[in-house]
């Protein structure tokens, strides 16, 4: 244990279980941060690589003079997608530790480029506000009465690959399955639905899939109308992001609804988010508040999109279960019967213990099965 002295602020460092605690000491609010990483069970494909563990983020923040009671926040980074990943990210974090009561302008402006951490400061405050119980916002959700219905995700790999996960997501009872495509060959993709199609229709499973930006504007229109051969509920972002004008003539045109993902992250102020809305017009956009800057956000985006009728659900973007439950509590309240994105707390084999758990196909909270958050809180 190594300890540094500077000024009001005493920063420990744990070499062993790479654990940072950065105090600040007053009569207001006190934070520190830990980072972890979190394994997948099995190797994650993506069309942007392989993934095999991700960092992650805790910020812990406290009243000085209850310190029992702690909000915590979860605020990960997905390499190459997150505006947060830059070489000062974590100094940033700890400038918010250091600045812990200046959380109003953190709040307001001061996290525009960093909405990772935005969320996870939100969350921590949202948390302590209500108690440190991990219960932000409490219903029927969080009583165990009623479950979040989700998707099942299917992981790119080979052709095999793909299969067996898709076999087991529909013997679990899932009745909307997303589809990570782009890295794999194109007809082999064609052929895992083609074999889905088989065996159920379109009022039967729900298909997504998902591009990651994967298609080159000059192939894409011929791509969605070959994959719209399988009734699918939609794609998302067949194109990379920022190309406003091209992925508006793809919407104009396609054979199957478009959902914009990447190309929400970046765009903050109401006007901007209503002048990509008008100009590309999709069929629906998707919300993940770690990578839109928190709830907050989400909900103007939300508020944009319904008044142009356009669609919308909530995925996570590989949080754990603090930040996965986070958005679960909150995307609960927004009454969406659409099935979510929020099935990946599943996905790590060190995720912390939490009262999160699938059932038939949808996420529940089981008050009576706690946390554990004995790397995160240490009294």
């Amino acid at each position: 244990m190594v300890l540094f002295i500077n000024r009001k602020r005493i920063f420990l460092r744990n070499s062993d279980c790479r654990n940072y605690y950065f105090y600040q000491k007053t009569k207001m609010l006190s934070a520190r941060f830990i980072k972890c990483t979190l394994k997948f069970k099995r190797p994650s494909g993506t069309s942007r690589g392989i993934l095999t563990e991700r960092n992650t983020w805790y910020l812990v923040v406290w009243d000085s003079e209850s310190p029992q009671i702690k909000g915590i926040g979860e605020c990960g980074l997905i390499p190459g997608l997150s505006m947060d990943d830059r070489p000062d990210f974590e100094n940033k974090i700890k400038e918010i530790v250091a600045g812990i009561n200046n959380h109003l302008y953190w709040l307001e402006e001061g996290l525009t480029d960093f909405p990772a951490i935005r969320f996870a400061l939100e969350t921590a405050l949202k948390d302590l506000k209500t108690g440190g119980e991990r219960l932000l916002y409490p219903s029927e959700f969080t009583e165990n009465k009623s479950g979040i219905p989700i998707n099942g995700l299917i992981w790119m790999g080979n052709y095999d690959f793909m299969r067996q996960q898709i076999i087991e997501k529909i013997e679990s009872g899932f009745r909307c399955i997303k589809l990570k495509i782009g890295a794999i060959h194109f007809d082999d993709e064609l052929a895992l639905l083609k074999l889905i199609r088989k065996d159920f229709n379109e009022k039967e499973l729900e298909l997504r899939v998902d591009a990651n930006g994967a298609f080159s504007p000059d192939e894409a229109m011929e791509k969605l109308k070959r994959l719209s051969a399988f009734y699918l509920h939609s794609i998302e972002q067949p194109i990379r992001a920022g190309q406003w004008e091209e992925m508006a003539k793809l919407c104009e045109i396609t054979p199957l609804p478009i959902a914009l993902d990447e190309e929400l992250i970046g765009i903050h102020e109401k006007e901007k988010i209503g002048k990509m809305l008008d100009t590309i017009s999709p069929q629906y956009i998707i919300l993940k508040p770690g990578l839109l800057g928190g709830f907050g956000q989400s909900e103007l985006f939300i508020s944009e999109a319904e008044k142009r009728d356009t669609g919308w659900w909530v995925t996570s973007a590989l949080e754990g279960n603090i930040g996965l439950n986070a958005i679960a509590q909150w995307t609960y309240t927004l009454n969406n019967p659409m099935p979510q994105g929020l099935g990946t707390g599943q996905v790590f084999s060190n995720n912390i213990p939490s009262p999160l758990y699938i059932r038939n196909a949808a996420l529940w909270h089981d008050p009576e099965k706690g946390w554990d958050l004995s790397r995160i809180i240490h009294e």
